[in-house]
């Protein structure tokens, strides 16, 4: 199977100024297409050629694992933004959220602090647990919850190449920002 960077559902420069042109430039552009190239030169040959991202997520580790996983997650994380989305959740997925947490305010505070607080780079994540309730999860470097049996739902990447062009050391206004380009209707379809 050969993998593709997934094209972008909006401009390059839409998502500003929580995410500047310049860092989709280079982050999507660069990093996620390195990740892409790497995994398909990786699974060449390997009980992985044909296999997809979520099997190769399960079932691999090290060099194959770490490009299959950076190339899932960047994917799902830059296709959770829209510059008009929906501002908040509803339904099923409101619901889960205030049962959880009581407001989307704490949530999102919750959420905050976990991304902020993750040594080193990773990943902040929604995931909804086997038993259906929603929880907070950190993950590091290219490390996915579906390892562990859990279904993401959103993420924030917290590897410095996603906020450094923008916010150099300063994650906490990063994290704050995305909330302002986050899709809840993408979110929602994938709870």
């Amino acid at each position: 199977m050969n993998f593709t960077l997934p094209t972008l559902p909006y401009a390059a420069n839409a998502l500003e100024p929580a995410i500047s042109q310049q860092t989709i430039e280079f982050h999507y552009g660069k990093h996620h297409q390195t990740y892409v190239n790497n995994l398909n030169t990786l699974v060449k040959g390997t009980p992985f050629e044909n296999a997809s991202l979520e099997e190769i997520i399960r079932q691999a580790d090290g060099p194959i694992f770490n490009n299959a996983a950076q190339t899932w997650n960047h994917t799902f994380y830059f296709m959770q933004f829209s510059p008009q989305g929906k501002n908040a959740p509803d339904g099923q997925l409101a619901e889960a959220i205030r049962t959880q947490w009581q407001s989307l305010d704490t949530f999102k505070e919750e959420f905050n602090k976990a991304g902020a607080a993750l040594f080193g780079s990773g990943w902040v994540w929604l995931v909804k647990n086997p038993d259906g309730t929603p929880a907070i999860v950190k993950t590091t470097n290219a490390d996915n919850p579906m390892r562990n049996g859990q279904k993401p739902l959103l993420t924030f990447d917290v590897w410095e190449h996603a906020y450094y062009l923008d916010y150099q050391n300063r994650r906490a206004d990063y994290l704050n920002a995305l909330w302002n380009i986050l899709d809840w209707k993408v979110i929602e379809e994938r709870f």
